[in-house]
């Protein structure tokens, strides 16, 4: 099974590419799936990752990238939305980056007691150091176009990134809102703070709605556009698991989880 979801954007001067879509899905029995969204901004003045993944995307990410002719050495830009591992792993294979997150996320990350949590403890160390790192703070335009959104809730500084892009507006959420069920219901399955997460998502709301055909993309969900208060999926939900039940390599089963 290949994705077919390969989706790409050119709005005004902006070319967004999705290069891995994230999936609504929680697994029941061995911890989170981790299948999150990555997505590339390019543009005249600059080449931005907006979240990288964790390991299980290294390898597709690359591939990705490849495909679209971005080399890892092109990318001046990632933009993490928090510091959970499966979204902020892969910082690391972008040697010439900027890498922005939030203060008050990297100042959260970095008390998180080891092995309790989400928070890949070594990475964000190392991050603490790094020559490039960026520390970004509320309603900051952070790059032409782009502008931060600390919403709280998943994590105390969760940001969304917000591109004008001249005609309408992308909203990239991350973990801040999850998906279109948490983007209606105005809750959240992972969150610290009930209220803030619905604060947040109002908040990821007005930035949405300001004007008509306004895409949104979640940190685990397809994307999403906005005409007349109608939201409407882009592309297709794709997942699905290969197992090995039989005592042959040569049998395997497909499990889709798509609906």
């Amino acid at each position: 099974m290949t994705s077919e979801n390969k989706q790409s954007f050119l709005i005004g001067t902006f070319q967004i590419d999705i290069i891995v879509h994230g999936f609504p899905g929680k697994s029941v029995c061995h911890g989170p799936l981790g299948f999150s969204t990555i997505a590339l901004i390019r543009h005249n003045e600059f080449t931005a990752l907006v979240d990288v993944g964790g390991f299980g995307q290294r390898l597709i990410l690359n591939q990705r990238l490849k495909e679209l002719g971005v080399r890892p050495d092109d990318v001046t830009d990632v933009l993490l939305t928090h510091s959970h591992f499966d979204h902020a792993i892969n910082w690391v294979n972008f040697p010439n980056a900027n890498i922005h997150i939030s203060r008050k996320e990297m100042t959260w990350a970095l008390e998180q007691p080891t092995g309790k949590t989400y928070v890949p403890e070594l990475y964000v160390a190392a991050l603490k150091d790094h020559q490039n790192l960026v520390l970004v703070e509320h309603d900051e335009e952070i790059l032409p176009g782009i502008k931060s959104l600390i919403c709280p809730g998943h994590t105390p500084g969760s940001t969304v990134y917000v591109l004008d892009t001249g005609d309408s507006d992308i909203v990239f959420t991350g973990d801040a809102c999850k998906n279109r069920a948490e983007l209606v219901s105005r809750a959240a399955d992972m969150t610290y703070d009930a209220n803030a997460t619905k604060n947040s998502i109002n908040d990821i709301w007005s930035a949405w709605s300001r004007r008509d055909g306004g895409l949104l993309i979640p940190g685990h969900d397809l994307p999403m556009v906005l005409n007349n208060n109608s939201i409407r999926y882009i592309g297709k939900h794709e997942a699905a698991i290969k197992v090995w039940f039989d005592d042959s390599l040569n049998k395997s089963t497909l499990i889709s989880l798509s609906p």
